[in-house]
């Protein structure tokens, strides 16, 4: 098995009808696995990125571990792929070594052993997709897309836009309301609005809001951060916490008497398919991080749920649909989680989070409508290179003569461009 360009090239001996041997070769997918981070979620997105890495046909594709620490250092190497070494300094482990991902178009790649000696050389390792698998700060808020958008290279998940919106949940709201989406009710505010004006805060909090109400972090997912508030004695104690993980702060409405139901979508322009819904089983008011993750350490894939919910055939398919809509209004592609809070005797359904990067990639939701995981990561890798082969019909080349004509005249009067615009020529 050899390297070669974009692809790992494997020779196969392949028998003829009239008997002969005859020599065929089958290029294997490059994929890279980003997991880690500088994020609160680091340990979900290395438990993620290694569902992921198995989940891959390794006759079809050559699987890359890309991991970051959670102070931010790249790595590659063999040991990446075995949980198991997770469980010591996994950094140290024989075979691991630096690596980043270059923004040069001419590398289309990781830079292995980016900082060498004389002694020795860099190599350059080229990958057909990149599939990201991190969960919150620096990942999956439209940072890490942004970057593999500059090497471009396709990769899996939303991009820089969606990616952004959707992991700021205030912004999440402002979006989806233009689009006639229901959302919950809340007070959003800065950390520095708190220092400055807490009793405002809280005269307006309890002026729009009724207990229960939840107070959360703007950025973050995992629950890490969140509060279920009953009284004036919890709220400010959760606002200081919440306030510890962002900047930004959102204090929602609960919803009395409603339940979290869960829905993946995947897919990418008009062509989006949305999965059978779950109904998370909490023992706390909430589903919280250790429900969510650390029950049998499989990520989400582990958490008690009822699949499909409870519900009718009617409010089944409204919440599907609004999970398809929602999708569509922050140009999402490649796959998500939508929770909402869905009120059935109220006949009310809100939508509460869009997860572009679902722990365990939602896995088992899609394994409900008979797909496996490598069924999952398949389409998804395919979507990459739809969502790529589609990039590539914009235009990024445009030629103007305004250079040389600014050379001839020199740089003096171009602020604003009122001396040449009338020279240039389209």
């Amino acid at each position: 098995m050899t390297s070669n360009g974009f692809t790992c090239i494997v020779t196969q001996i392949c028998y003829q009808q009239a008997g002969k041997i005859a020599v065929s070769t089958k290029r294997k997918t490059v994929v890279a696995v980003i997991f880690g981070g500088r994020s609160v979620e680091h340990d979900v997105s290395v438990v993620t990125g290694n569902q992921i890495m198995q989940a891959f046909d390794r006759e079809r594709y050559e699987v890359i571990p890309v991991y970051i620490t959670r102070d931010g250092k790249w790595f590659t190497g063999e040991p990446l792929l075995d949980l198991k070494n997770y469980q010591d300094e996994v950094i140290s482990h024989k075979g691991v070594v630096s690596a980043i991902l270059s923004p040069s178009v001419q590398h289309h790649g990781l830079i292995i052993n980016p900082i060498v000696g004389r002694l020795q050389k860099n190599e350059i390792k080229r990958v057909d997709v990149i599939f990201p698998a991190i969960h919150g700060s620096h990942g999956e808020d439209g940072t890490l897309q942004g970057l593999i958008e500059l090497a471009d290279i396709p990769y899996v998940g939303c991009g820089v836009l969606s990616s952004a919106i959707a992991n700021d949940k205030a912004m999440t709201k402002t979006v989806l309301k233009q689009h006639g989406i229901p959302v919950i009710d809340g007070v959003i505010f800065t950390r520095e609005d708190w220092l400055t004006e807490r009793e405002a805060i809280l005269a307006r909090i309890k002026a729009m809001l009724t207990y229960p109400i939840f107070v959360k972090p703007a950025t973050l997912g995992s629950s890490i951060g969140v509060s279920r508030v009953q009284d004036d004695d919890m709220l400010s104690m959760s606002i200081d916490i919440a306030a510890s993980f962002d900047r930004r702060v959102i204090v929602e409405q609960g919803i009395v008497g409603a339940v979290e139901i869960n829905c993946a979508v995947m897919g990418y322009g008009n062509q989006i398919e949305a999965s059978v819904l779950e109904q998370p089983v909490s023992w706390e008011e909430f589903l919280t991080y250790e429900e969510k993750y650390m029950r049998g350490g499989g990520g989400m894939k582990s958490a008690e749920r009822v699949i499909p919910a409870a519900l009718d055939a009617t409010m089944t398919k409204r919440v599907q649909d609004l999970a398809i809509q929602a999708f569509k209004a922050i140009d999402g592609r490649g796959t998500a989680r939508i929770d909402f809070m869905v009120d059935e005797e109220a006949e009310k359904v809100y939508l509460n989070e869009i997860n572009t990067m679902p722990g365990s990639l939602a896995f088992y939701l899609w394994h409900e409508m008979g797909m496996s995981q490598s069924d999952v990561v398949d389409r998804l890798v395919k979507l990459a290179q739809d969502a790529y082969a589609d990039k590539r019909r914009n235009t990024y080349n445009y030629q103007t003569s305004l250079i040389e004509l600014t050379a001839m005249r020199g740089l003096k009067g171009t602020k604003g461009g009122q001396s040449i615009r009338q020279d240039v020529e389209i």
